[in-house]
């Protein structure tokens, strides 16, 4: 970096605002496509395309002001993780609605307080620290990239942009004829039975999985696929053939309510242990974490360099930052607690072992989100693991206050508690999510030699902007398509609700514990799975060096709908497919491999977040449609070309496309 980059206008007005843009559109694709698939996707990249290409257009414009646009925009990736948790107060019908001003500060006290709490460790796991952060360094390169040779660059942005704009209009457009004019399926399945034992062959047709897929990477694609197995290759067919089945009921009806009924129950249980265990491989970076934390918070300001690129927001600045959250925090816990009609001891421990409970909880997840996005990477961070321990603690704890109260024979009072610890594990999810994505960003500025306290800034008003945007984004949805279990209105066709994996999971973990009506024999079966998966694991370990098995990838392929599993795999397979198509070609031409994967690398994950954007941007826009059509007394599906009977052309139609669209994307990575 040249010794003019002090005078590099980083902090600008139009960055804060091309950022808060760039917030708003990919806040609302990660909503749409967390609560479809239980997945979102890491925004920095594209965004640091995107801003490069529009800032072209100032002559003044420079890799900090970009390295600003995306690290705000960055919000949109991470903060979107609260739709993991926040939806199972409707699903479990507390909620009617998600209300402006809750949801909107869960995710701002929390996302805030993510910043806050990794900010002491920016020096030590940044500056002094061997860490790798894949996907910040990634991000450093594409920012370098734009502002080097001018006319190399030039061209190089430009096809970055067209990459993700490809891939944006292709996934665009088969979403509109699939979801808008149901002329193609988004999926496919196969059903067959042997004796009484049902099987089904699945297969998705969703271009933004395939998509996700590619970044998830082969090993993630294979675990999935095979907990794929253990549900429709095992657990179904073994519970069919034990479980009578009903007069009149087709193959597929039957089948698919077993799964929903029994085998999720096992998945959840295995993505319980699954977790556990995760974050147990974790103790011992937490520690580290948290006491570099402490370390350096008890050093003050005057152990860290004055340096521009060493200036972190000031200690002053943290504490007065953390007190404000917690008043803050105080006060929606107390809005939500006011509707429950207790006593005002009762609620004000209530809202004061809440507040307490996000904050603690939440600067435990911080240390070791943060360590983890250093050693793994943000994306493959357990943030869903985060999720179940945050609900089992919080319920824990929730349950012994309401017990010793005698408050726990009341159901009134039973559901309220069960909301109540929901709420409270958003906000610890939505600290968990920032802290994770912030060591990320803060590493992309280091090597760009940014200046740290203006990038925590800049993440700061992303987490504002992103707040605003995720509850309007989520009563759109709901109110459009609904939830599994949770439908506004009575004709709505249950087959289009979001799954919302995650949230459904919290409920069945937090009814378990509160309410006592959990079948704990399928959990424990997925509890024993789970610790089986886990001991081959570490065989393969030990055994291998590139086949495993994570767990948690494998309890969700398990728990998750096999339409969707297979659509990733698919993307897996296309990443591990180029990889060695690249490998075998520079092999036979004696080159060096690397600049080509590299490059090949670099045009398959644009692309594929392209796909994402695309097909997540055209399903909120046909939200917006429908809650138009339904509340004006239409049809659910207003852009609806076809009937039923169009239904086996729709998934012949369907499956030419999605090989089309393989074909495509392998050929656009593959391009020199």
């Amino acid at each position: 970096m040249p010794a003019t980059a002090t005078s590099l206008r980083e902090l600008t007005l139009r960055g804060i605002i091309l950022g808060a843009i760039i917030t708003l559109v990919f806040t609302a694709s990660n909503v749409y496509l967390g609560l479809k698939v239980g997945l979102t996707f890491a925004s920095s990249i594209p965004a640091a395309v995107i801003s490069m290409t529009l800032l072209r257009a100032f002559k003044d414009s420079n890799i900090l002001e970009n390295n600003i646009v995306q690290t705000q925009a960055s919000a949109a990736g991470t903060l979107s993780a609260i739709i993991f948790v926040l939806p199972a107060l409707l699903m479990m019908g507390y909620w009617q609605g998600f209300p402006l001003l809750e949801t909107a500060m869960i995710c701002a006290c929390g996302g805030i307080l993510g910043v806050v709490f990794t900010v002491p460790l920016r020096h030590a796991l940044v500056v002094k620290s061997e860490l790798p952060y894949p996907e910040g360094v990634a991000a450093a390169e594409i920012l370098r990239a734009g502002h080097t040779d001018e006319e190399t660059s030039g061209k190089r942005k430009a096809q970055g942009l067209r990459d993700i704009l490809a891939g944006s209009a292709l996934a665009g457009i088969f979403s509109l004829v699939a979801n808008g004019f149901k002329l193609a399926s988004d999926g496919a399945g196969y059903w067959f039975s042997a004796g009484r034992a049902i099987f089904q062959l699945p297969i998705g047709f969703s271009f933004a999985l395939v998509g996700a897929g590619y970044l998830v990477g082969i090993t993630g694609g294979i675990a999935m696929l095979f907990g794929v197995f253990l549900s429709w290759g095992v657990a179904v067919p073994w519970l069919t053939t034990l479980t009578p089945m009903p007069e009149g009921a087709t193959l597929a009806a039957f089948a698919t309510d077993i799964w929903v009924s029994k085998v999720r129950l096992i998945g959840a249980g295995m993505i319980a242990v699954a977790a556990i265990w995760t974050l147990l491989t974790l103790i011992k970076p937490m520690y580290e974490g948290m006491r570099i934390s402490l370390s350096v918070l008890r050093s003050g300001p005057g152990s860290s360099s004055v340096a521009r690129t060493d200036t972190d927001l000031s200690p002053r600045t943290l504490l007065r930052t953390t007190i404000l959250m917690i008043v803050l925090l105080m006060a929606t816990f107390y809005s939500f607690v006011a509707d429950s009609d207790l006593p005002a001891s009762m609620a004000w421990t209530l809202v004061v072992a809440g507040t307490l409970l996000s904050f603690l909880l939440g600067f435990l997840v911080a240390a070791a989100c943060g360590y983890m996005a250093g050693l793994v990477g943000s994306s493959t961070s357990p943030i869903s693991g985060i999720a179940v321990i945050s609900i089992l603690a919080v319920s824990m704890i929730f349950i012994g206050i309401g017990q010793a109260q005698d408050m726990l024979d009341n159901e009134q009072h039973v559901r309220f508690f069960t909301a109540l610890a929901i709420f409270c594990a958003s906000v610890v999810v939505a600290i968990a999510a920032i802290s994770n994505d912030n060591l990320q960003d803060l590493k992309t500025g280091w090597l760009v030699h940014a200046t740290p306290w203006k990038q925590q800034a800049a993440l700061i008003i992303g987490c504002v902007v992103g707040a605003l945007a995720i509850p309007p984004v989520l009563e759109l949805l709901y109110n459009a398509y609904g939830f599994i279990g949770a439908l506004p209105r009575a004709d709505m066709d249950p087959s289009q609700a979001l799954a919302a994996p995650q949230a459904t999971l919290m409920i069945t973990i937090a009814n378990g514990l509160f309410a006592h009506t959990l079948d704990w024999s399928y959990i424990l079966i997925g509890v024993g799975g789970g610790i089986a998966v886990i001991i081959l694991d570490t065989v393969l370990a030990r055994s291998t060096r590139t086949l495993r098995l994570p767990s948690l990838a494998v309890a969700m392929g398990l728990y998750l709908p096999p339409s969707i599993v297979t659509a990733l795999f698919v993307g897996t397979l296309i990443s591990w497919f180029v990889k060695k198509r690249v490998r075998a070609s520079a092999s036979k031409t004696g080159e060096d491999a690397a600049p080509r994967l590299e490059q090949a690398e670099r045009k398959g994950t644009l692309f594929a977040s392209g796909l994402i954007v695309g097909e997540s941007l055209v399903g909120v826009a046909l939200a917006m449609i429908i809650v138009v059509s339904v509340g004006s007394g239409g049809s659910d599906a207003p852009l609806a070309l076809a009937g039923p009977e169009f239904i086996p052309t729709a998934k012949l139609v369907g499956l030419i496309a999605f090989v089309g669209m393989c074909f495509i994307f392998i050929k656009r990575a593959l391009r020199p």
